[in-house]
């Protein structure tokens, strides 16, 4: 997207079902750099499609264009700044209305381009929209903490101050190696839990790569990380159920997050080359490419390095 850094580009949010008092609940609603929101809806009305609206926000072409994207991809700050607005918004959005979050930095060169995509997709998000109503999108998270109870540490520490330095250094590597392989079992025992709770309450699941390095935190290793999407009635049983998953598992921590707008079901799972919660296994990634089985649940990433 190329076009005149002195000139806004249009920043889009989410695709929002709309009703006649959303435009004035979200007046004095800002966005990223604190840009206003307005709703886009004129022209979207085809059959079917007329009460969808865009959120938007006229952002900085020099922020927001093509070479100001560029640049910022790699600044942290700038993008946690963008993250968590973009996230503010469409959370305010999705209180008020069912709403299609868009990915972060969707951007368009202005509102009329915005308007146009709009008008060509109205009847998948209105679609979409239905299918999503009341329905909202939890996280769950397993870390695995491979450490020895310190009960089991001491016994194996003082038979190897008996050794010599290396049988000393090969018995603590076994120790390791079972205490991960432990932890990889327990984790695995979480995730089929999770799976069962899933099975019980969630009308969709999506499975994303563990997150890693930074995103991932020093809370251990993340081996699991799915989404699943609930009715919001069902969403206070399903996070007590699921926190519960690493009950009795030593090494194992379950984190569950939400409740989120449906961020990892705008799109239709199949569109992603997935599959839905009929065969317990849903992805970002196609099945199989992380470590799934795609049939009774999911095999810890991880599990069998």
């Amino acid at each position: 997207m190329t076009t005149s850094t002195s000139e806004p580009v249009t920043y889009a949010y989410a695709v929002a079902r709309a009703h006649p008092d959303l435009a004035r609940s979200l007046t004095g609603l800002v966005g990223v750099a604190g840009a206003p929101v307005h709703l886009i809806t004129e022209g979207a009305g085809e059959e079917g499609g007329g009460d969808v609206a865009l959120v938007a926000s006229p952002v900085s072409a020099a922020d927001f264009g093509e070479e100001g994207l560029r640049r910022h991809l790699e600044d942290l700050d700038w993008l946690e700044a963008v993250a968590r607005a973009h996230h503010a918004v469409v959370e305010a959005v999705a209180a008020r209305t069912p709403a299609l979050p868009l990915r972060l930095a969707t951007v368009y060169l202005d509102d009329d381009s915005a308007r146009g995509m709009l008008r060509s997709a109205v009847r998948l998000f209105s679609e979409r929209l239905d299918h999503l109503a009341d329905q909202v999108e939890w996280g769950v998270k397993i870390y695995v903490e491979a450490t020895a109870p310190a009960a089991e540490a001491a016994p194996e520490s003082a038979r190897a101050a008996d050794l010599t330095p290396g049988r000393a250094y090969l018995s603590a590597r076994r120790r390791q190696r079972s205490d991960r392989e432990a932890a990889y079992r327990a984790a695995q025992e979480a995730a089929d839990r999770v799976g069962e709770v899933a099975r019980a309450y969630a009308t969709d699941r999506a499975a994303h790569r563990p997150q890693q390095g930074v995103l991932a935190g020093d809370a251990g290793e993340n081996v699991f990380n799915d989404a699943f999407l609930v009715p919001r009635g069902r969403s206070e049983a399903f996070r007590a159920e699921a926190a519960g998953a690493g009950h009795g598992l030593a090494g194992v921590r379950v984190e569950v997050t939400g409740p989120w707008a449906p961020y990892s079901f705008a799109v239709p799972q199949d569109d992603e080359g997935t599959r839905g919660t009929d065969d317990t296994r849903s992805a970002a990634d196609p099945a199989g490419a992380d470590g799934s089985d795609g049939s009774d649940g999911t095999v810890v990433r991880g599990a069998t390095s």
